[in-house]
């Protein structure tokens, strides 16, 4: 389904992606930013993939417990069908949703929407994760942030998988992953 842009009521919607490793506050960035969406009264739908219930089933939740309500969906082609007559479309947990997300964020943007997305851009292997290569290609407006490297206290860019799971995608938190900088994830693979 392509919208034209056209159809947009003449506003402008772009696409934001706030992205990093484990613990570098991608969530935390989301959920200030829709707090002030919210304070500026415009409309906004939050979304969450349904495998992500570590902290809530139903809200999107900083590690450090901060969280807004969401809506877990299976895929995403269902938030054009529920993001009707928003200003803002919150996106957490970009990485494990289907490879249609970029072509929905388009869509959405098109609309006039302003389409925030955080996500992991590396997996625990220091490889793109998911679609998130895809909505950086996409994005108008792109935030990295870092964590701190538990070894050294430098910044931290890798998602560092404490366990011997090979699984691409295995939820956890503290007990499973650590940040670390380049040098201390790559001195681990030795």
């Amino acid at each position: 389904m392509f919208i034209e842009p056209s159809l947009a009521g003449g506003r402008r919607g772009w696409i934001e992606v706030i992205c990093g490793s484990m613990f570098s506050g991608k969530t935390e960035e989301l959920i200030r930013r829709l707090k002030r969406v919210r304070i500026a009264n415009l409309k906004v739908e939050i979304f969450k993939p349904t495998i992500d219930t570590r902290y809530n089933e139903l809200n999107i939740v900083s590690h450090n417990e901060n969280n807004m309500a969401a809506t877990p969906i299976e895929n995403s082609q269902q938030i054009l069908l529920l993001a009707q007559e928003v200003d803002v479309v919150g996106i957490d947990e970009a990485q494990f949703f289907d490879a249609e997300l970029p072509f929905v964020c388009d869509q959405l943007a098109l609309r006039g929407i302003r389409v925030i997305i955080a996500g992991l851009d590396m997996d625990y292997l220091g490889k793109p994760f998911g679609q998130m290569p895809n909505l950086l290609a996409k994005a108008d407006y792109i935030t990295k942030l870092h964590a701190i490297c538990v070894k050294c206290g430098n910044i931290a860019n890798y998602s560092y998988r404490k366990t011997a799971s090979n699984n691409t995608v295995l939820l956890g938190e503290k007990d499973v992953y650590e940040p670390r900088c380049r040098q201390h994830f790559y001195e681990a693979e030795d």
